[in-house]
Formats: structure tokens, C-alpha cells, sequence
């Protein structure tokens, strides 16, 4: 199995005690359209040999990025999303950052559920996505990639969206229901808008979810869903960094890369993954 920047890290920075550890998840159950979110994970470690150290002006590896084995995605749902949150409370609970790599984008379930375990508290989301995933029980399945932030959202997780531009009338009245923060990849988009204050209250223990597809088809073909009329490259990688200052990143996912045999698609989720660690260094 490959290791995340494995070309670039010395012993030290690959040990089991870095900053960052990272968790492949090569979960591919409940997609409704394209296929190949499975192949995500190790497409982005293999691209990620091709990354430099620096990343707008620092270096996330000197602070250490360990790669752990995949987790096994056999079996039902929830015993697949527990497998997941014992990785990242496991995590967390050592001072670390869990980084998981999709893999289809019901992990984030399991993921920020570790998280909020380990620190005994909930958490804020920033949600990058072309699509809400607040829809229950999709196609029958609770935990369905289009149902993950229902499911975070009832158990009382704070969700902040942008880039949102497919959602169903169920998905926004639940939005309305939960107090659900959001700005849309229109408004995004065509005002230029790069940065965005979260409400005052929203809590400072941050996790961040990206899912590609919340990037335009141009950036990002390589996806389930590829919905036009999405981010840009830096604009979503700013939106995110800005809704980040004042606040503390507790866990990380990148999620819902289908790779096509493309390696610029590979490179670039990898580039976001390195992005987002030099975002909460």
C-alpha cells in the first residue's frame, strides 16, 4: 500500500506518533449514479508522491503525516461506520488529526462520529458539496451517501454548506429546520465570493468534509454526480481556510473521487488533502 507523500517524508515524519493521520476508506456502497469512489483512496496516496513539501508557505510534513491501513469496508453500514469511528476517536484521543480518504461520502458518519467521541463534545461541519446529503432514509438507506448530514445534522452536529446547487424540497425545509448555515454555489460563484463569516455561534471545534463533486466539472470530471455551475479550485479552498480562522480543526475527509484514468483529477484531490492539513497546522 502506498503512504501518503511517501517520495517527500523522513523516518521521523511518517512515524505513528505524527499530527496527521491518515485513513484510507475505500467505501463504495450506496452510490446512485456513477461508480469507482472505491478506487479514491489509493489513486490520491499514489498521486500524493507527486506533491512538494511546501503549501502556501508552509509544511504540513514537518509536523508528521502517518498512513494507516485501509479500513474494511465488508459488512453492514453501521458496523462499517464504527469500524471508522474507533480510527478517528483513536485519533484524536492522541492528540492527532484523523484525515480520511473517500470512498463515498456516508464515511463522514462514522468519521465525525469519532471525533465527537473522543472529545466528548459535538462539533462544527464545513461542508463542501455540489449536493445538501440531507435526504432520509435514501433509496431505503440511512446511512446513504445523500443522507450523511441528515443523520450528523438530527444528533445535533452544526453544519455550515456552501457550494450546494442539487437538493431536493425535503432537504431544504430540513435545512430551515435545523438551523442549518449554507450559501450556495451561485451566489458563490457568480458574485466572486471568496470568503464567508460563519454565525458567531457556530462552535469552534471544527470538522471539514470536502467532497469533490462540490468543485466545477471543469476542476473536478472525475466524481459520481459532476454537477456544472460549481467552486472553483481556490475559491472553495478559501472558503474553507477563512471559515477555519478563530477556530481549531479537530478531523478531516476528502470524499467521492471516482477516478477515470485521468492523473490530474488524482493529483488534485490530493493537493486539496494537503491543502486542508496546511489549513489546520
Amino acid at each position: 500500500m502506498s503512504i501518503f507523500l511517501e517520495s517527500e517524508l523522513s523516518t521521523a515524519e511518517r512515524a505513528v506518533t505524527s499530527k496527521f493521520h491518515i485513513i484510507p476508506m475505500p467505501l463504495e456502497k450506496t452510490v446512485s449514479y456513477g461508480a469507482g469512489t472505491a478506487m479514491g483512496p489509493a489513486a490520491i496516496l499514489e498521486a500524493s508522491n507527486e506533491l512538494e513539501r511546501i503549501c502556501v508557505g508552509k509544511e504540513p510534513c514537518l509536523a508528521g503525516i502517518f498512513t494507516e491501513e485501509p479500513v474494511s469496508c465488508d459488512g453492514s453500514l453501521p458496523d462499517i461506520m464504527e469500524r471508522l469511528a474507533q480510527r478517528t476517536e483513536a485519533s484524536v484521543r492522541a492528540g492527532q488529526i484523523p484525515v480520511t480518504l473517500g470512498g463515498e461520502h456516508s464515511l463522514t458518519y462514522g468519521a465525525v462520529t469519532g471525533v465527537q467521541r473522543a472529545l466528548g463534545q459535538k462539533v462544527g461541519i464545513i461542508q463542501i458539496d455540489a449536493h445538501a446529503d440531507l435526504r432520509i432514509a435514501y433509496q431505503g438507506e440511512k446511512h446513504s451517501h445523500a443522507s450523511v448530514m441528515n443523520l450528523l445534522t438530527e444528533e445535533g452536529t452544526a453544519l455550515a454548506q456552501f457550494g450546494i446547487r442539487a437538493l431536493c424540497q425535503q432537504e431544504a425545509d430540513l435545512r430551515n429546520e435545523r438551523n442549518v448555515f449554507y450559501v450556495d454555489a451561485e451566489e458563490l460563484v457568480v458574485g466572486g465570493r471568496m470568503a464567508v463569516d460563519l454565525p458567531e455561534d457556530f462552535p469552534d471545534l471544527v470538522y471539514v468534509s470536502f467532497d469533490v463533486d462540490g468543485l466545477d466539472p471543469s476542476i473536478m470530471p472525475a466524481t459520481g454526480t459532476p454537477v456544472p455551475g460549481g467552486l472553483g479550485y481556490y475559491q472553495a479552498l478559501h472558503l474553507v481556510e477563512h471559515a477555519l480562522k478563530g477556530r481549531r480543526c479537530v478531523g478531516l475527509d476528502v470524499v467521492e473521487l471516482a477516478p477515470d484514468g485521468n492523473a490530474a483529477w488524482d493529483f488534485t484531490a490530493a493537493q486539496i488533502v494537503y491543502r486542508l492539513m496546511a489549513a489546520c497546522s
